[in-house]
């Protein structure tokens, strides 16, 4: 069976929701329970795109409430705790079980409940006389969030600031890179699968790597595991894949406009844990969401944005076409006769027109959903210029450079100031060769239209370092350019990005292509020197190269260290889509991030160097 991390993550709410108690196959409990669930702001984050209201009160949740807020005391009735194991946090429960606010308390850590925690807890509630109230303590191993079958998040904030902030200390990098893992851990455990781990070597990625190996390998000693109940032998029968990378492997695709319809949404909308606000047509803002339970999303989230306004078109002509035939149908023929048989002929279309009018409705709702939606992104799309801007990049990505009347062009152009940077962002990253002369023409452009350029001074200062380490570290190779190609396609270390890799007349991202090969497992220059680790080999093989790997894989988990987007996600499972048989990819990430919202953390960076203007606001 696929690997499906949202329906496990939910199976996981579930018997949480109902006591830790077994769950039939209706999905409640045996024995129904009325209770109060309380969760912090995180773990609300982690239930909000998996479980609506609704199915709250299925599993006999009466009443919910925030942790930090003030809450009155409800007799006869047990509590389900479920908060990040933090100080703030235990002190709260051990005050609300001193105060007796609930008859019984389940509590459920997103993640393991460090030892000096738990000692806090169980102090408090003895000095209370409050401890009887404890029914039983659970790590959950939940502390990820979840948004679509294959798409995760750890909502780790502002990350790739923390790896790259240049007066980060050993011990602040420590910190973020052991969440990380903890992080990892907590998918892993949830899927409970063991993978074999590849990533590039250095940098983030092999730190995060490393730790993972470890923490799974200390975890495997443990005789009852987390991984021992899918049993080892169908476990190692066949393993995914678990692929680390970090940010600056491919900037380029954090900064991009894109114009198909899930990533322009999120872009432009500011799609956030499967909903969004939007003005309607009246007036106001509409609330949507956005999820597997919306199959028009489903099936054109990943199609270009014109094609999704066709197909809205279609879709509507054929919701009326399908209404009138209703109508026809239940109307009766005019002028006939009146008999027994068209009366049995009319009842039974009266039938069938009263148990489609669900589907129907359900229909419209998306169908009008989706109008709205559209008809604010095409406001969007005509003020600002987007689809140009989408256009344009991508040519600047295939072509390595812009001509200069072009570049002045769209940066004098529409668009609003965070636009204009990500352009001439893109322009820095994509172009082989930039004279001084262009480079301060595009500056001062950038401060014409009031743009902060300490993002843009950022980016161009990585690139002329990454320049030089390149040339430094490749003596033994005869062609740097075709070098820095080769291994970061159109990253940000790549000296060229003449990418002859064209696909459907779109470049394939270099993450895509690395994974491809990675999941292929054949000898690939591209991917040799990366490194593997598997937890459940002998230590001395960890970390070797991957001659004892065995591939191909079915399927694989990426993960992107310091802020990923839909742009590739939409690009790994369209390459998991392709490919014969079809194989399963799961995408997460520390954060998913807009363009917008990582061009700000470049500009934070770029401010810490010392770099850039601070006349112009960073604001749109």
């Amino acid at each position: 069976m696929a690997l499906n991390l949202r329906l496990k993550q939910t199976e996981c709410i579930t018997r949480m929701l109902n006591l830790n108690q077994p769950v039939n196959s209706t999905g409640t409990a045996n024995e129904e329970v009325y209770k109060i669930l309380i969760f912090d702001k995180f773990c609300q984050d982690i239930l909000s795109p998996l479980i609506h209201v609704k199915d709250l009160r299925k599993h006999g949740v009466t009443l919910y409430f925030l942790i930090d807020k003030d809450r009155k005391p409800v007799h006869d009735v047990p509590a389900v705790y479920f908060v990040r194991p933090t100080q703030p946090n235990v002190h709260r429960i051990a005050a609300d079980a001193s105060r007796s606010l609930y008859d019984s308390f389940h509590l459920n850590f997103s993640s393991s409940i460090p030892r000096p925690l738990l000692e806090d807890l169980a102090s408090g509630t003895l000095n209370s006389d409050s401890i009887h109230r404890i029914s039983k303590v659970h790590d959950q191993y939940l502390e990820f969030v979840t948004l679509e079958d294959n798409l995760f998040s750890l909502a780790n904030k502002s990350c790739y600031v923390q790896l790259n902030d240049p007066s980060a200390g050993d011990r602040e990098i420590e910190e973020i890179i052991d969440k990380i893992a903890s992080g990892l851990f907590c998918v892993l455990a949830t899927l409970a699968v063991v993978p074999i781990i590849r990533c590039p070597r250095g940098g983030p990625a092999e730190m995060v790597a490393s730790l993972l190996d470890q923490r799974l390998r200390d975890h495997l000693l443990a005789k009852n595991n987390l991984f021992s109940e899918g049993g080892s032998f169908a476990s190692s029968f066949q393993r995914p894949i678990l692929c680390l990378f970090d940010r600056n492997f491919e900037l380029s695709v954090a900064i991009q406009h894109d114009f198909r319809y899930r990533p322009l949404v999120h872009d432009v909308l500011g799609l956030r844990l499967n909903r969004l606000s939007v003005q309607g047509e009246k007036g106001g803002m509409k609330s949507f969401e956005l999820d597997r339970l919306d199959p028009f999303w489903v099936a054109n989230g990943s199609l270009e944005f014109p094609e999704v306004a066709v197909e809205i078109e279609t879709q509507l002509n054929k919701y009326k076409k399908d209404v009138d035939e209703v109508n026809r149908r239940t109307g009766g023929n005019e002028g006939a006769e009146f008999d027994g048989t068209d009366l049995i002929g009319n009842t039974k279309h009266l039938m069938n027109a009263v148990n489609s009018l669900p589907e129907l409705t359900e229909r419209k709702q998306v169908i009008d959903k989706h109008t709205n939606i559209a008809t604010v992104l095409l406001g969007e799309i005509k003020e600002r210029s987007l689809d140009s801007f989408a256009k344009k990049e991508s040519e600047m990505m295939v072509r390595g450079g812009i001509d200069r009347n072009e570049l002045l062009g769209v940066l004098k152009g529409k668009g609003n100031k965070l636009d204009k940077l990500r352009f001439a962002i893109m322009y820095v990253i994509s172009s082989e060769t930039m004279p001084q002369s262009e480079v301060e023409m595009v500056e001062a452009a950038l401060r014409e239209s009031e743009v902060d350029t300490s993002a843009f001074q950022y980016v161009k200062k990585i690139k002329s370092l990454n320049v030089s380490l390149a040339s430094a570290n490749s003596a033994s190779r005869s062609n740097i350019v075709d070098w820095a190609e080769k291994l970061y396609g159109q990253s940000i270390s790549a000296v060229t990005a003449g990418v002859k890799n064209l696909l459907s007349g779109d470049h394939q991202l270099a993450l895509t292509r690395t994974v491809e090969a990675l999941m292929e497992g054949k000898p690939n220059p591209e991917i040799d020197s990366y490194l593997v680790f598997d937890p459940r080999a002998p230590k001395s093989s960890s970390g070797a190269s991957s001659s004892h790997l065995k591939g191909p894989f079915k399927e694989a988990i990426v993960f992107m260290i310091g802020g990923g987007n839909y742009v590739e996600y939409g690009s790994l499972q369209e390459l998991a889509q392709r490919q014969q048989p079809v194989k399963h990819v799961i995408y997460g990430t520390t954060e998913i991030l807009t363009g917008s919202d990582f061009v700000e953390q470049l500009a934070f960076l770029g401010k810490k160097m010392g770099l850039g203007s601070s006349g112009g606001a960073l604001a749109q």
